[in-house]
């Protein structure tokens, strides 16, 4: 079935580029001028994938990413003129799940835009499996649920995913790199930041769990138990 796409960027000459990149894929994609028009149209039709542009009148891509999150775990890929560290975090913090700021390459964002689509129809199909368990963190792949001693942790789904994959991995250190690849759906190095900021939100969340996070000095992160 043909993926459907919503783009919204206050610059006509990006949603057109982006919109035509992105149909020569062969997806079905549409385009607004805000991020308001943007999430009207969603709550009237979901699509499979969404690009928001920061800074737009009208409410930001933020405020919508926040809006989307509350309501529908669609992916999102961030978009903005604005390449600060400040700008990274707030749109990985808030549940979005890639960022690519301008000017950007319209081939790097469609190879984002599969990569992603690619990973959420993996874990649709592979994450159907039973429940993942850890000392006192149980985690429900198929509905995208944890808990930690029966009590919901309140996770983007970049975290959750995190999370997943460690508890998978847990006999095994799990380098950046491979999560990278497959949790973000690419391996750069430059996007290493990626995984450390969402372990470190993660370490937070998990504060008054018996599991930890553990770096594994130039490799990357291995599932644990706290010390007493």
């Amino acid at each position: 079935m043909q993926k459907l796409i919503y783009i919204a960027d206050d610059e006509k000459n990006i949603r057109n580029l982006v919109k035509a990149f992105l149909e020569k894929e062969g997806y079905q994609v549409e385009a607004y001028e805000n991020g308001d028009l943007l999430l009207d149209a969603f709550t009237k039709k979901e699509c499979d994938l969404v690009i928001l542009d920061i800074m737009m009148p009208g409410s930001s891509g933020l405020i919508i990413c926040t809006k989307l999150r509350a309501i529908s775990s669609v992916p999102i890929i961030m978009l903005t003129a604005k390449d600060t560290e400040d700008d990274y975090i707030s749109g990985l913090s808030l549940g979005s799940d890639d960022y690519l700021a301008k000017p950007f390459s319209p081939i790097m964002l469609t190879m984002r835009v599969k990569a992603t689509l690619r990973r959420v129809d993996m874990y649709a199909q592979e994450k159907a499996s039973n429940e993942l368990s850890y000392e006192d963190i149980t985690v429900f792949p198929n509905k995208l649920t944890a808990y930690c001693n029966n009590e919901i942790l309140n996770l983007t789904k970049t975290e959750f995913n995190v999370l997943a994959y460690l508890l998978e991995n847990k006999d095994k250190a799990v380098s950046r790199q491979e999560m990278l690849n497959t949790i973000w759906g690419y391996d750069n190095i430059v996007e290493s930041r990626a995984t450390d900021d969402t372990v470190k939100r993660l370490r937070r969340k998990l504060d008054k769990s018996k599991v930890s996070i553990d770096t594994v000095w130039g490799h990357g992160f291995k599932i644990g138990v706290k010390q007493e």
